[in-house]
């Protein structure tokens, strides 16, 4: 029998994953007590500050004569693709469910994963010696929800290490050891891969089948890349070189490799001598990109630094996609395709702060599927492109399949509000002392803040889980912004037929507010086609030319009044708007 046990943590954000991480880690003395310090598995800043998993990370760890190989995962929406891709490397997982919160929407969807992959499942309850911790209630929810049975159940603290040594005990004796298959032809899953400026592209990786050593010449089977190995080891937590890994185990392969592209996330790596036979492993599924945005630097001399600031970004993080565009306000940028609004908002942050970029980034729009006329289809990622109305036959948008748990009490307010945003009820069933509603819900109308208004109409304590299924027709068309009666198109959105016209007055109004004034009025307007829907006007600035006449003849007042005007009408022809990030970011919030 394999004395190797491969398995993942999953929860719902905030259930406790990282925590119970940092116990395995000093119980199994992976890591002294000297090198630990909190959230040791998070490496990036941003992840330690906002108490946040973005990446997965591997660790070994050696326990009463067993390796125990543990998979961090991320446990938010937008990083979901990263979760199943550790699933797929692992026989079993601990399910980490919080006694004060119960099962929530992630619980529901990383459970309904795991069972699809046929894992061992071990629920653990965390948190059970806080006063607020309801340990009877959420075991008999999981009981109901899940089908599990009282002897399946771990309950731990995993922030004193109560019942954690119980657990990693459990762990041995349940979750089935991995498959002993050294004699096969080599098969290795890539789980993730980051870029190191010395070793190039490492791959994080679990050996399915046969062995691999650093003097093999390795290939992968969706690209063309071959190479030999830098060097190959395993995780504790930091990289811990050795000779060779085989079946079952996991670690990491330095491929001297310069483009991350090379070696794509979800990719099965074999022999380069390996025959046509060798199947590649399931679980090759790219990340694809839902939410675009525009990104400009202020300074117009920086779009250089851009480039290269996100070239660099994008070794390490294999979903993000980017593409050179043009503005005329804004002059060059990049447009930029994320996971989710929390991916656009991590990237984002990275930029301003890894490489002190000042950016503005224009509305979170989401991918259009376009039928023209005489049948052919484009897929369009920003308002900019959409081509003209009367060229297209059907527009298609992305639509998701929502779940929301949330308390009793907040169920009508969250259905009022949830229809208003489109949304279609699909089921409504009580889980416990919650409610579960699925809904088939437009992606446009995600992207917004409508995560944030969720938790402000469920005090908290709603949360929700998406997956995108599919495009469906819509009636939408493009509300044109023009200020001064340029188009600035970085302002332009698409919407709805419906709602076109509400949200173009919405949109005028605000810029009212934040456009600063002229010399000369200001016409801001909506535009749908070639009609106008929303307009105002900000007024000139005047300047009280005749204040220095007192007395005296009245036809001076006159000639400087009409010198003025004439010259206010000179400066409306020529006059220029700037448009400052204050303007832009008025505007992105709903």
């Amino acid at each position: 029998m394999s004395h190797i046990r491969n398995f993942s943590i999953i929860a719902h954000i905030d259930h406790g994953k990282t925590t119970l991480t940092d116990r395995l880690l000093r119980l199994t003395g992976t890591v002294s007590e000297r090198e630990l310090h909190e959230r040791m598995m998070d490496s990036n800043p941003i992840e330690q500050e906002r108490g946040i998993t973005i990446k997965m990370a591997p660790v070994r760890m050696e326990y009463k004569g067993a390796t125990l190989n543990l998979i961090d995962t991320p446990g938010h929406v937008d990083f979901g693709y990263e979760v199943s891709r550790s699933l797929a490397a692992c026989e079993g997982v601990l399910l980490v469910i919080d006694t004060t919160q119960g099962v929530q929407a992630q619980t529901l969807s990383n459970y309904e994963k795991a069972k699809a992959l046929g894992l061992k499942i071990i629920p653990v309850l965390n948190k059970i010696d806080l006063p607020a911790a309801d340990v009877e209630g959420t075991m008999l929810e999981c009981m109901e929800t899940f089908g599990f049975n009282e002897s399946d159940f771990a309950l731990v603290s995993a922030k004193s290490g109560l019942g954690v040594e119980k657990l990693l005990d459990k762990i041995i004796e349940d979750i089935p050891p991995a498959p002993i298959a050294n004699d096969r032809p080599l098969r290795a899953l890539v789980m993730t891969s980051k870029y190191d400026t010395h070793k190039g592209v490492i791959a994080y990786v679990r050996v399915v089948e046969g062995t691999l050593d650093k003097h093999t010449k390795l290939r992968t089977m969706s690209g063309t890349a071959s190479f030999t190995p830098v060097e190959v080891g395993f995780f504790n937590p930091q990289m811990q070189p050795m000779v060779r890994l085989s079946a079952g185990e996991v670690g990491y392969i330095a491929t001297g490799l310069k483009d991350i592209h090379q070696v794509k996330v979800g990719d099965t790596l074999t022999l380069a001598r390996a025959s046509a036979e060798v199947q590649p492993l399931p679980g090759f599924k790219e990340p694809q990109p839902m939410v675009y945005m525009e990104v400009y630097p202020i300074e117009g001399d920086d779009y250089p630094l851009l480039q290269d600031a996100v070239d660099k970004l994008s070794l390490h993080d294999a979903a993000l996609d980017f593409a050179g565009t043009h503005s005329q306000a804004l002059g060059n940028g990049l447009r930029m395709g994320f996971l989710g609004i929390l991916h656009a908002e991590i990237v984002l942050e990275r930029l301003q702060r890894e490489f002190n970029l000042d950016l503005i980034a224009t509305a979170p729009s989401v991918p259009y599927e376009i039928t023209l006329t005489d049948g052919q289809k484009q897929l369009i990622h920003s308002p900019a492109q959409m081509p003209d109305p009367s060229l297209i036959r059907e527009i298609h948008e992305p639509i998701t399949k929502t779940l929301i748990f949330a308390p009793e009490k907040y169920v009508g307010p969250l259905m009022k509000w949830i229809r208003e945003r489109r949304g279609e009820l699909l089921t409504v069933n009580p889980v416990g002392t919650r409610t579960k509603l699925e809904y088939r819900l437009p992606l446009a109308e995600l992207i917004t803040d409508f995560h944030d208004t969720l938790k402000s109409i469920s005090s908290g304590f709603a949360s929700m889980e998406y997956q995108v299924v599919g495009y469906e027709p819509v009636d939408a068309v493009k509300v044109t912004i023009m200020i001064n009666k340029e188009e600035v198109e970085a302002l332009s959105i698409i919407a709805p037929r419906d709602q076109a016209e509400m949200r173009g007055r919405e949109i005028v109004t605000k810029l009212k507010e934040v456009v600063p004034r002229q010399l000369f009025e200001v016409p801001i307007q909506a535009a749908i086609g070639g009609a106008i829907i929303a307009r105002e006007t900000i007024k000139a600035y005047r300047k009280d030319v005749t204040a220095k006449l007192y007395g005296g003849d009245v036809t001076r007042r006159q000639k400087l009044l009409k010198k003025q005007a004439k010259g206010k009408k000179k400066m409306k022809q020529i006059g220029k708007v700037e448009l400052n990030q204050d303007t832009f970011l008025a505007v992105l919030k709903r």
